[in-house]
């Protein structure tokens, strides 16, 4: 996987929760998240962040008796709020000539929840009825509680003060689908528009990586895909064989279950958030988007310029004075024709 690793800027401090005999981390965190031009992810911005110490009781086995909370930072609930953190996201990533990726949510609960999959769902899924096995489950939380009895977490987890950066990597078949082609903005910028869907699975973490372990995903590349979920069974049975022989602990590849991940990518990822339908006709944020529609569709033009925009004599200036709806329009109709010459060309 190390070909596979990319760089996290300022990461979000889910990725750093661990525990011992006597306490626990606990709580969570939800991110936008923005990709540059080497498809690296950065930290664009916080929508919520809850971090806790659980003590556990001194007289009852894995027993939770008091839980004081260490951090805590939140817009979800706020609407002005909302706007004003999401409009900066946006000109944050123009400003430094990046995409917008999605939303990032970890729930962390040591593993003691036994149906956490339902936290990371959002009401627009509630018809998706993906269960994970109970033994699977109980594994899990048996592992994150050896790793606490011993204090196996690795040591970097104990001082993460100043950490910027954190290699992270991808497991799974769906993997590809949240990995982008092309070594250019304007190569992945295209897919990346397109996108909808989530990936829901695992965190585990090491000394230098954290891995993503991708149980289920829908995510699709235009709006005529039906979206399914995938349950991605090899990889939950090659995490319950590396259970088996211990191989998170002692292997050359030692790995920490830390929590659980959803990741909601492209601009579809904004609706999954609660306020969305009070929010989304706000002036402020009409405007943001709109400045990201010329931004994207600049990029665009700049890829397919070459091929065919020449020949349409179709300049910068005009098809970014189009509206959104027909910018989206001609660049269907041209990808299209692209991809019908490339066929053509190949037989």
């Amino acid at each position: 996987m190390a070909d596979d690793l990319l760089d996290f800027f300022s990461p979000p401090q889910a990725f750093f929760m661990s525990g011992s005999k006597s306490q626990t981390d606990v709580g969570g965190s939800k991110i936008f998240v923005s990709i540059d031009k080497n498809h690296n992810f950065h930290n664009e911005g916080v929508l919520f962040n809850e971090m806790s110490f659980a003590i556990f009781d001194e007289d009852v086995e894995d027993q939770i008796e008091f839980i004081y909370p260490q951090e805590y930072d939140s817009v979800r609930e706020d609407p002005e709020a909302l706007i004003k953190r999401i409009t900066s996201t946006i000109y944050n990533i123009i400003n430094k000539e990046r995409l917008y990726y999605g939303i990032l949510d970890f729930e962390v609960d040591a593993f003691m929840n036994m149906n956490p999959m339902s936290l990371l769902k959002s009401k627009t899924d509630s018809e998706d009825n993906l269960k994970i096995d109970y033994d699977f489950l109980n594994s899990l939380n048996e592992t994150h509680k050896e790793n606490r009895d011993k204090e196996l977490f690795p040591e970097s987890f104990k001082d993460v003060e100043g950490v910027d950066i954190v290699k992270i990597g991808f497991e799974g078949k769906g993997k590809e689908n949240l990995r982008y082609p092309g070594p250019s903005l304007e190569d992945y910028g295209e897919k990346l528009r397109l996108s909808k869907g989530y990936a829901i699975g695992l965190v585990c973490a090491s000394k230098n990586a954290v891995s993503l372990y991708i149980i289920s995903e829908n995510i699709v590349f235009d709006e005529e895909s039906i979206q399914e979920h995938r349950i991605d069974e090899e990889n939950l049975k090659q995490i319950e064989k590396d259970f088996t022989r211990k191989k998170f602990f002692f292997g050359k590849k030692v790995l920490f279950p830390i929590s659980w991940f959803r990741i909601d990518v492209g601009l579809r990822s904004f609706e999954t958030l609660d306020l969305w339908n009070e929010i989304k006709d706000d002036p402020d944020l009409q405007k943001a988007f709109n400045y990201y529609d010329r931004y994207i569709s600049g990029l665009i033009y700049k890829k397919f310029k070459p091929e065919i925009m020449k020949d349409m004599n179709l300049t910068r200036d005009a098809f970014l004075n189009l509206s959104p709806r027909q910018r989206t329009r001609v660049m269907r109709d041209l990808i299209g024709a692209l991809r019908e010459l490339t066929r053509l060309i190949n037989e």
